[in-house]
């Protein structure tokens, strides 16, 4: 089969590989995630080159059914596993990392228990956000048990963080304000429902940093109110812009988050289908397809910032 390999940093090009004999899944689309763009510029050692990126996987499985796969696999039985807490399995896998390769192919294998039907009507464009929405989601269900959302803001308006602005509307966030420079992608964000899209920062009581770099850590602790959270999805880098001096005195809870549990992506899929998550509506702006063969080009404009769409999908 077709699959757009990475050989080197920096380097992809399409390759005829071996089939996967089990469990396969003939993908339609999959979505380059930052996780991939860190990869690509080889700054992440668990996925040494040669190697098949992507886990944002939608397609159909070994019946013809469409369904959107849940790459996190996990072991099933231990404390996290067995405590809904399956996302910290300490022997946790996933599409895109030895051993399993990911779904930047025409066909990727995945256990049958990670796919989830797909309801007739659904594009599996929209199918495919499954995966980045429910990081979103997962962050703000962890928010909810620490205090009342209040006013949310969301810093960056990629895949992820217009998961977690769309699960903060559907939770009941008073206000939800997703920050936004890039001017071309906060044009496409513009016409989602009940969230207000800006270049500057608000004062917010719970504040998701969908990018996870120095300045934006800065900007969190910054714009919080007093007894507020932080929720910490960016993997951006750095290791500055926590401020504990501040969160000691104001109450401030910060903490990280890990993409979500099988209960967060199959509630998330479910949310999507039924329009809760308003995806299918807004695909146009939410989304780029590109052909798998034009995957390079794709990732080298993406690196460069040249991207306006929160998300790129390949279609093989």
């Amino acid at each position: 089969m077709r699959a757009l390999v990475q050989t080197a940093p920096n380097a992809l090009e399409m390759q005829e590989v071996s089939e996967p004999e089990n469990n396969a899944i003939r993908v339609a689309f999959c979505g380059i995630c930052g996780s991939d763009m860190h990869a690509y510029a080889g700054h992440d050692p668990r996925r040494p080159t040669p190697i098949v990126l992507g886990h944002e996987v939608a397609g159909w499985d070994s019946d013809g059914r469409p369904v959107t796969v849940n790459p996190l696999v996990t072991c099933g039985v231990c404390k996290y596993c067995t405590t809904g807490r399956d996302n910290l399995c300490p022997d946790r896998q996933i599409l895109s990392m030895p051993p399993r390769p990911g779904g930047f192919a025409e066909v990727v294998s995945a256990p049958k228990a990670n796919c989830v039907p797909v309801l007739d009507g659904i594009p599996l464009e929209a199918a495919s956000l499954t995966e980045p929405i429910a990081c979103g989601l997962h962050a703000v269900r962890l928010a909810m048990n620490i205090a009342p959302l209040g006013e949310a803001m969301v810093l960056g308006g990629g895949a992820i963080g217009l998961g977690a602005a769309l699960s903060l509307r559907a939770m009941g966030a008073d206000r939800v304000t997703v920050v936004e420079p890039n001017t071309d992608r906060a044009k496409r964000l513009m016409d989602l429902p009940d969230v207000d899209v800006l270049d500057s920062p608000v004062m917010a009581d719970t504040v998701i940093d969908a990018v996870g770099i120095d300045a934006t850590r800065t900007t969190a602790f910054s714009h919080v109110r007093p007894g507020g959270v932080i929720a910490h999805i960016g993997l951006g880098g750095g290791n500055g812009g926590f401020d504990p001096r501040y969160a000691t005195l104001q109450e401030i809870t910060f903490f990280g988050t890990y993409t979500y549990t099988a209960d967060d992506f199959r509630d998330t899929a479910q949310a999507i289908f039924d329009g809760r998550l308003p995806v299918s509506d807004h695909l146009e702006a939410l989304t780029e397809t590109r052909p798998l063969e034009e995957g390079p080009k794709a990732f080298a404009e993406l690196a460069l910032g040249q991207v306006a769409a929160p998300k790129v999908l390949l279609q093989p």
